[in-house]
């Protein structure tokens, strides 16, 4: 065993910063996640909004990557992407994902599952209208998950799509908004000795209540 994987193999930490129970916690998995967000965002943790994507293509194998949540309410978490990038259509073939936040700084992480739709076409205008420009004219310029020459590619697509629409280019028919509406909501706090906190949230029927309970760690 080299150096670098006894010195892995060894890392440990010690997790002490909070605790996660039933009776603190929400009835409600959108409060819960919206309190969690709330103090993360408070104890600058970098990049809260960042959250892992993972989705399953038609060979059945898994991909993960990180996405930006852009919104969130009762129908369930938001992002914008290329419709035609590798999970854009993987979503196409199976509309079921998974999201995980990971914020290390507090010792938590959230994971979501559920079922993803597209959000409808006015909400994704709105959306990259709000866009800077220079990322308005990305979502032309990008190929998203393409196999291309070289940086010199977009660099020309920028320049090429710049001139077309100067300030004001429309979202692109291939980029837009994907909700997630959640099936399953899982709450960890890092507790010590490995005796974690996990509290997993699911309905029992869709609609229906949600149901609170306690995963061993």
């Amino acid at each position: 065993m080299s150096e670098l994987q006894t010195s892995i193999a060894a890392l440990r930490k010690s997790y002490e910063r909070a605790e996660l129970d039933e009776t603190a916690s929400h009835a409600d998995p959108l409060q819960q996640f919206e309190q969690w967000l709330n103090e993360a965002i408070a104890g600058q943790v970098p990049e809260p909004n960042a959250m892992t994507l993972a989705t399953v293509g038609p060979d059945l194998r898994p991909s993960t990557r990180i996405v930006l949540i852009k919104g969130f309410d009762a129908r369930g978490l938001v992002w914008y992407t290329n419709y035609d990038s590798r999970k854009g259509q993987e979503l196409a073939g199976n509309p079921f994902a998974a999201l995980q936040f990971h914020w290390v700084e507090l010792e938590r992480v959230v994971r979501i599952e559920g079922r993803v739709q597209k959000v409808d076409e006015a909400e994704s205008d709105a959306y990259f209208a709000s866009r800077p420009l220079d990322s308005r004219i990305g979502a032309w310029a990008s190929p998203q998950s393409q196999v291309i020459d070289g940086r010199g590619t977009l660099v020309a697509n920028a320049a090429k799509y710049s001139a077309r629409f100067l300030l004001q280019p429309p979202r692109p028919p291939h980029w837009g908004g994907f909700r997630l509406v959640p099936e399953r909501w899982e709450f960890w706090q890092g507790r010590k000795s490995r005796l974690h906190d996990r509290l997993r949230y699911r309905r029992e029927s869709d609609g229906g209540e949600w149901v609170r309970e306690r995963l061993a760690p």
